[in-house]
């Protein structure tokens, strides 16, 4: 039967994975450009540096966001909810979104379809902003009924 402890495993598990997955990126990341630019129709001969830069500043927030969306996970799975810690990593998610966002919208300036990463990137850093801040209404409610008691 799915319960809600399957539920935390397997989102512990997906992250792990997107984590093997974002340190095989950055380790094949020329091999892929490469591969990526010899079939390409665009005119992105002389590009690769570019791309790499992208791929490997990218890293940095990908790799800051898994680490709290981990931590968050195994907060959760204690079941410590409505903590303060939580509404960090939650801010912290909402920031490495918002910086992905960034990086890719100036690799438009070399390759225009970096415009749907950074869209969705942005969208995502909303939404993750706004669940922060339900969180934090609930935590402040919480600290504040813990004190009336």
């Amino acid at each position: 039967m799915w319960n809600g402890k399957k539920s935390i495993s397997l989102s512990k598990f997906c992250v792990l994975a997107f984590s093997v997955m974002l340190i095989g990126t950055d380790l094949s990341a020329p091999w892929i450009v490469k591969w990526f630019l010899s079939f390409s129709r665009a005119s992105l001969v002389g590009k690769e540096a570019l791309f790499l830069s992208t791929i490997y500043s990218g890293s940095v927030p990908a790799a800051v966001l898994l680490f709290c969306l981990y931590r968050l996970l195994y907060h959760i799975e204690n079941e410590q909810v409505f903590i303060t810690a939580n509404v960090e990593y939650l801010r912290r998610i909402s920031w490495s979104c918002f910086a992905g966002a960034i990086i890719c919208f100036a690799s438009i300036s070399y390759y225009f379809p970096w415009i749907f990463v950074a869209v969705a990137a942005a969208f995502m850093g909303l939404i993750v902003r706004v669940v922060k801040n339900v969180v934090a209404q609930a935590v402040e409610l919480k600290n504040e009924s813990e004190l009336t008691i």
